[in-house]
């Protein structure tokens, strides 16, 4: 027998709040099936079982919340004989995030779901603020459950009076969905405040602990940019590659070459991962912030990452990400060059002990075989922790890192 537990789906994550379950008592699973939703300040998550077997018992109903290490089911493991002792699902024993004490929320606990009006604890809050019938909206969740999508598609395009909407989302650039119409920040942030909460936390935590080293370097980007043109040119638009593909894939190769940045730091330990799973920082309608894993980077092509993409930022917006992304990344990447940033320095994401930050391409004079010329130039840089590595380790992940990126037919 095995217990499964509620997870910790990140360093700033306290408890979180099951949604549904995926599976009912005596139904076989396997590894990596979907079992349960459950949301959390960061969207609505799917859990992953890390478990085979029969479903024994389920401890927990829906619409309950749940602090992390909570009994959620009680699993009968292949060969299994019912009434064994417990064993802990691996599911928790991935490198668990820092706990951090997230203080509770400012507004009353959700009613519980009904049969009719079946909706998530953050659909709910929304509705509530807004205004909006529930009878009115259509869920497109599991079994029709109503989301927090489905609150904002029923009310976009409609005016909302201030005083309607306090603690309502402020829509974010490169929207899925169409736009609330909102009276302003203050408002708007209320309606982020649990995720801004946690990331307060987890930062702040962060900061505190870990104490960081940053380094930069320019990067020549003439000859991927060139590659990446060729290559789209012969695609039709939709297979077509944006540049963090080759980015993501560089990242990848060079971890290879120095793999102590590619791992976590637990029980005053560093602990080298052998997969490279980078997290991919996607910002979220109204603020916030999440990096979900993409898996075994080094191993995919560039298509394959391309395709990842595209699943990965519509669903983590639409709150919609799978409990093993938010929880396997190894290392972070914060890409803004998208916005015409020329440099980040990032907050490492504990335990993980590193993040890479990548700036716009600029045109920039530059100097080559002798010759004075205009190159497009980004500038790559590296947060490390420092108890983990050092700048001399830095400085070779950040050469690797543009040696790939200046053999882009290689990745």
């Amino acid at each position: 027998m095995a217990e499964f537990l509620m997870p910790s789906l990140g360093a700033d994550m306290a408890a979180g709040t099951l949604i549904a379950w995926r599976v009912q008592p005596g139904a076989a699973i396997k590894r990596g099936d979907i079992i349960a939703e459950v949301e959390t300040d960061k969207g609505l998550i799917e859990i992953e079982c890390f478990e085979t077997g029969i479903v024994e018992k389920l401890a927990a109903e829906p619409g309950a919340k749940l602090p992390v290490g909570a009994l959620m089911a009680v699993i009968k493991t292949d060969g299994a004989p019912s009434g064994a002792p417990a064993a802990p699902s691996p599911a928790i024993a991935a490198p668990a995030p820092i706990p951090i004490a997230v203080p509770p929320p400012e507004f009353p606990p959700p009613a519980p779901m009904t049969a009719r009006h079946r909706a998530s604890p953050l659909a709910r809050k929304l509705a509530a603020e807004l205004g909006v019938d529930l009878a009115t909206v259509e869920g497109t969740g599991p079994g029709g459950v109503i989301e927090r999508a489905d609150i904002e598609r029923a009310t976009a395009g409609k005016e909302v009076a201030p005083a309607t909407i306090a603690g309502a989302s402020e829509t974010g650039a490169q929207q899925i969905s169409p736009p609330l119409s909102v009276g302003g920040y203050e408002g708007a942030d209320k309606g982020r405040a649990g995720m801004r909460r946690a990331i307060a936390a987890a930062m702040s935590k962060s900061k505190r602990e870990i104490p960081h080293y940053y380094l930069q370097t320019r990067m020549d980007m003439s000859r991927a940019l060139a590659w990446l043109e060729a290559e789209n040119a012969k695609r039709p638009i939709a297979d077509r590659l944006l540049p963090v593909v080759m980015t993501l894939k560089a990242i990848a190769l060079a971890l290879r070459d120095v793999p102590e940045m590619n791992g976590f730091w637990i029980a005053e330990e560093h602990r080298v991962s052998d997969a490279i799973h980078i997290g991919f920082a996607i910002s979220m309608k109204g603020g916030g912030l999440v990096a979900p894993a993409i898996r075994d980077v080094d191993k995919q092509s560039l298509d394959q990452l391309m395709a990842a993409l595209r699943d990965l930022i519509p669903r983590a917006r639409a709150g919609r990400l799978r409990s093993s992304e938010m929880t396997d990344a190894t290392i972070t990447l914060t890409n803004l060059g998208d916005l015409g940033v020329e440099a980040v320095f990032g907050v490492i994401y504990p335990p993980q002990v590193a993040l890479v930050g990548i700036g716009k391409a600029m045109p920039q004079p530059w100097a080559q075989d002798g010759m004075l010329g205009v190159h497009p130039v980004a500038i790559a840089t590296l947060a490390a922790d420092h108890r983990a590595t050092d700048g001399h380790r830095g400085g070779h992940f950040l050469e690797a890192l543009n040696r790939r990126l200046q053999n882009p037919e290689q990745l």
